[in-house]
């Protein structure tokens, strides 16, 4: 859960810098690739590779402003953040 939310932190950040920070949209947008790609080869998350590969797909389109999945950055962080809510709820 807490990798995942981690991913959504990065989304975010992409999101919110998408149009008035082309340099910060940069940086967020490769962290958030390198969070995919490392959770991705991770052998814990066996499972979940598809899932996980399906959102990367969408995080790009959405990152290059293609609408072909009718998916935007806000639905992704949406996505994303309810894992880094379950993650802060379990630390508690």
């Amino acid at each position: 859960m807490e990798q995942m939310g981690n991913i959504g932190s990065e989304v975010g950040r992409t999101r919110s810098a998408r149009e008035s920070h082309p340099e910060r949209f940069q940086g967020a947008f490769y962290r958030a690739l390198d969070l995919f790609d490392r959770t991705l080869a991770d052998e814990r998350w066996r499972g979940r590779r598809f899932e996980l590969a399906r959102a990367r797909e969408l995080f790009c389109a959405a990152s290059m402003g293609q609408d072909m999945y009718h998916t935007s950055l806000a639905d992704l962080e949406r996505y994303f953040m309810q894992f880094a809510t379950a993650a802060a709820l379990a630390r508690q």
